[in-house]
């Protein structure tokens, strides 16, 4: 068994020469994207397409981007992620339609044993799954295995250890349900700024 079966089938596994030769080429391919010049929009489209490994329609990434092998990761149609996001993807990130990503946000599937007799025995990775229509506030930590379910709010700062349900606002160290997503939402916006007293636009 290779150290990518081991990996893919959530046992412990160790860096070998296959992996680390995808890093490599994901490393180089991350520096490009992140030497472009903002307005060189059909290049930084098509290094996505290059560096991941399904990237749909309408897909923008602020630049610095940090990945680790690229290929494992799917992105949806319309999602927007902001500055330094950092994808620690050893393993699958599946990441849905129309997803807002704050700025300083890890999506980390591998980790280390807790024990320090088996730490340095290798890592494990298990799959993050984010629904459509997830909005993750900044400096947020996604670990491995979580699913976060459609439509949910993650607050800024969390650190998200377990699943999310959907159609819910969560939040905190570690990140728990705060409350559901209600009608109430859908008419105000942001404290009691409401969605029909806004100006029409031009």
């Amino acid at each position: 068994m290779t150290e990518t079966e081991r990996m893919k089938q959530g046992y412990i596994w160790e860096d070998d020469d296959e992996n680390m030769a995808l890093q490599a080429k994901c490393k180089t391919l991350v520096r490009q994207f992140n030497n472009l010049p903002p307005e060189a929009m059909e290049e930084r489209e098509a290094l996505l397409h290059d560096i991941f490994g399904e990237v749909g329609e309408n897909v923008w990434f602020n630049a610095p981007l940090t990945a680790t092998v690229g290929k494992y990761v799917s992105i949806g149609s319309g999602t927007y992620a902001n500055m330094n996001l950092t994808l620690i993807d050893d393993w699958k990130i599946t990441i849905g339609k129309n997803v807002l990503i704050g700025p300083n946000v890890t999506l980390c599937t591998t980790g280390h044993a807790i024990h320090p007799a088996h730490r340095m025995d290798g890592m494990y990775s298990f799959p993050i799954t984010i629904g459509d229509n997830v909005w993750i506030g900044g400096n947020v930590t996604v670990l491995p295995g979580v699913t976060i379910g459609e439509n949910s709010v993650i607050g800024a700062g969390s650190v998200v250890t377990k699943d999310i349900p959907a159609n819910v606002i969560a939040f905190g160290a570690p990140c728990k349900v705060y409350r559901e997503i209600n009608e109430h939402d859908a008419e105000y916006y942001f404290g009691d700024h409401r969605f029909d007293e806004q100006p029409a636009r031009d």
